[in-house]
């Protein structure tokens, strides 16, 4: 895919979220981004008994309930994160409107992510998975500016597919399972529409390394406006069927099957081991970061 003169630059993006969005973001975590990747890199080391200046989120409860008096877990920290995106850019992930794609919703989160990471001297690295049953790109984890720079060069000029085969992450999860070797900050951002059988090497990448399973959706996807007659395409399989939207039960079978849909997500990152959190395309990015901080911050707790 060709990248046109009118086309967004890497450079008028990183630009745009540096003012939209990251400077945002400082202002309300206050440059403390531990709620968004606390938990890589830390290691048990001892007990101690509680002092009163102590986290309590620290404390040992089985422990304090054997020996009947208060005890913490203390963590020697690693801060040198090296962080990996595994991202699919499989067909349904451009589902959505001309402005509010998820691919869109996928380069701006990515594009922050790495920003935030390497302005601490840390690493990010990625691949991408275009549903072709393979890893189409990696590229090796490094530092700096420039890296986000061609991380997003690389995402602008990978080519849209419209006749791939139907989306299965298992390659995609297999792949970080044999490339990232030392212990790493994993986030999979994906819409999750994909055949079986991925909650298996999810749960395997969960035991090695701290993976954050981010799902992309689009409110069109749950429940179809009454916009009357239509033509829809499968984005995975091309297949068109036409519709008549102003049916009601037509729209109540495509939200009951959203519903199951979603059950079966659910379903599925539970057998994996993960928490899975969701961010809508019409979703403004930095509440969407907050809500997923607050969120990471209470499951410490």
């Amino acid at each position: 895919m060709s990248i046109s003169s009118s086309a967004p630059t890497p450079e008028r993006i990183l630009q745009r979220l540096d003012w939209q969005v990251i400077r945002r973001l400082d202002g309300l975590l206050q440059g403390d981004y531990r709620s968004l990747f606390y938990g890589y890199g830390v290691d048990f080391a001892d007990l101690r008994e509680y002092q009163p200046e102590d986290d309590v989120r620290y404390i040992d409860w089985n422990v304090t309930a054997r020996m009947d008096t208060p005890y913490v877990r203390q963590y020697v920290e690693d801060r040198d994160i090296t962080a990996w995106f595994l991202l699919d850019l499989s067909p349904s992930v451009d589902f959505g409107t001309l402005q509010t794609q998820k691919r869109n919703t996928l380069v701006d989160l990515v594009t922050t992510l790495a920003r935030l990471l390497t302005r601490h001297g840390n690493r990010v690295g990625a691949m991408f998975y275009t549903s072709r049953g393979r890893v189409d790109r990696t590229i090796p984890a490094r530092g700096g500016r420039i890296q986000v720079l061609r991380l997003v060069n690389d995402l602008l000029k990978q080519p849209r597919l419209t006749d791939a085969p139907f989306t299965d992450l298992t390659p995609l999860l297999q792949a970080g399972l044999h490339t990232i070797r030392r212990r790493s900050l994993v986030f999979i951002i994906s819409d999750f529409i994909s055949a079986p059988g991925w909650e298996r090497p999810l749960s395997l990448l969960n035991q090695r390394h701290e993976v954050l399973a981010i799902r992309l959706w689009d409110p069109r996807e749950m429940d179809l406006p009454d916009v009357g007659p239509i033509i829809m395409q499968d984005a995975e399989t091309g297949e068109q069927l036409y519709v008549d939207t102003h049916d009601k039960k037509f729209r109540q079978r495509f939200r009951e099957a959203a519903q199951r849909r979603e059950a079966t997500l659910t379903a599925g990152f539970k057998r994996a081991g993960v928490d899975a959190f969701a961010i809508s395309t019409e979703e403004d990015l930095v509440r969407a970061i907050i809500r997923f901080a607050e969120r990471r911050e209470r499951r410490q707790r």
